[in-house]
Order: structure tokens, then sequence, then C-alpha cells
């Protein structure tokens, strides 16, 4: 069929597709004549020297950068939520006395928690953490929600939206937690649900150009993650941060990077205060390095 021949429906349609991919076309045009600096970052985790032709230049290795995301996996029972609050507590607050040896780059942004498999009373002692940690309340910048209470396609479409929401007040989106990822299918074996969520991760990545940091068990057992989704996740993610206790270290979790595109975080480990809140151990012997 020759242009001539075409309905104006169909050439309305056909000029609509072709604006469509020319957007494409531009958003994804990488110049390689265009310098493309590294992605920023949200949350650090020591650092190390490194020589250029300006001499010796200290480095922060990242745990997390904006534009990317990150997921966090370990057994059941593996204190996956407290290790949340350690980085989120880090993240608000980089001079907190719990948190030392983990570096903020927040500069005014916001900090937004969901919370997926816990009723009202248990997501609030997860969410006032942080205010206990630094011992203050003007927190303005820190949203907090627990999903558990609608269904899992709602969960999607209310983070959406409230991205949204924050955006078109001019706001800008930090690190966004969502604790755990799995509840936002109603089968982490699905594949098309499953990928239709990491795609949507990484949309909102790029789009509010934060960070997005996800929890997830592993298998029984394994050191993997749990289903399709998980295996998604680690095809995607910037971060693979696994949990483990170590049973030479009485009440200590052990932090690892299992994998990165950037330099590798060195492993340490966190345990429970005397008031039952997440603290690191030792820092000053883990990030000597």
């Amino acid at each position: 069929m020759t242009d001539e021949q075409m309905t104006d429906e169909q050439i309305t349609s056909k000029e609509e597709r072709r604006m469509f991919f020319e957007m494409f076309k531009n958003q994804c045009f990488v110049d390689l004549n265009k310098r493309v600096d590294l992605p920023p970052i949200a949350i650090g985790c020591g650092s190390y020297t490194s020589q250029n032709s300006l001499g010796l230049k200290k480095v922060d290795i990242p745990l997390c950068t904006y534009g990317n995301f990150s997921f966090i996996q370990a057994p059941p029972k593996s204190m996956k939520t407290f290790f949340v609050s350690l980085l989120g507590s880090a993240y608000c607050n980089p001079n907190g006395t719990h948190t030392s040896g983990l570096s903020s780059f927040r500069e005014g942004r916001e900090y937004i928690h969901f919370d997926t498999e816990q009723g009202d009373w248990h997501s609030q002692r997860v969410f006032k953490r942080i205010q206990w940690m630094n011992k203050t309340s003007n927190l303005d910048f820190y949203h907090t929600f627990a999903l558990r209470k609608i269904g899992f396609r709602d969960r999607i479409n209310f983070i959406e939206y409230y991205l949204q929401s924050l955006a078109v007040t001019k706001k800008k989106i930090g690190v966004v937690v969502i604790d755990g990822v799995a509840d936002l299918v109603s089968d982490v074996n699905n594949l098309e649900e499953s990928n239709l969520v990491v795609q949507k991760i990484m949309a909102w990545t790029t789009i509010y150009d934060c960070h997005i940091i996800t929890v997830i068990h592993s298998n029984f057992g394994s050191d993997k993650p749990t289903g399709h989704l998980g295996s998604f996740l680690e095809k995607k993610a910037e971060t693979q941060i696994q949990l483990e206790r170590d049973p030479n270290k009485l009440g200590a979790i052990t932090v690892s990077c299992k994998r990165s595109r950037n330099t590798p975080f060195e492993q340490f480990d966190f345990r429970l205060d005397e008031n039952g809140l997440p603290k690191l151990d030792n820092p000053d012997d883990v990030y000597s390095f």
C-alpha cells in the first residue's frame, strides 16, 4: 500500500510511530565524543588511593550509585531489615555513631522506604530505627510506607505513582528501598512478572536518577537469590550484597559484595548493640586499607 492509498488514520498512526522511535533514538544515542562521567555515589563504603597525573587521589568506593539498583540477599532471619536500617541511617546521617565507615552523598535528596511484608506496627518500628539511631525526629525528607495491605500489582502502581508525585513537586529522589521485591510479583518463578518488575526498577532509576535497594531471600541451602526474579536481579543489578551469619563471630552478620560493576567494597560485619540497633563492627579495622 502506498502513502496515497493510506487512510488519514493510518497516516497519523505511522507518523506517531515515527515520532515515538525518534524520541527513543534521541534518548538512547551514545555520543562517543561526549564526556560521560561515572555515576555519582549515593552510599560509599571505604576508599582507596589512586595515582594519576596530578598525584595521589583518594577515591571513594561505591556501595551504590545514582541511576542504578542493588539488591540484598540472605537466608531468612539473617537481619536483612536491620541492614537496610543501617544503610538508611548512613544515608540520612553520615556522621552517626552506628555507621562509621559508610559515607553518604545525599545532598538534599529524598529517602523513601517501602515495606511490603509487615503490618503497620512492625513496619513503624523498622522505620523509626533511623530516628533512634540518630537521636532525632527531624527527618522531613524520609518517606515511609507499609504496602502489605494491597495487592502486588497495586504495589507496583503505587510506587510508580509516588515517585512521579515527588518528581512533579521538584523533589529530587535519592535512595528508594523496596523490602521485599518478591511481593511485587504473584510468583518469583513467573518469567513475565519477574522481568516486568526488574524492567520497572531499571526505568525508575533512570527516569529519577535515584538508587533503588531491593531485598530478596536466598534459596534454601544456596547462595542464589530466589526464583527467576532473583536471576533477573543478578543479571541487571549494579551491586549484589550478601549477608551471612558467621558461627565464629557470636551475633555478627557478615556483609560481602558478591558482584559489582564497580570496585567491590571490602567485607565487613555488623551486630546489634545493647539497645537492639544495628551497628558496624570495628569500623576502624575494617576500613583501614
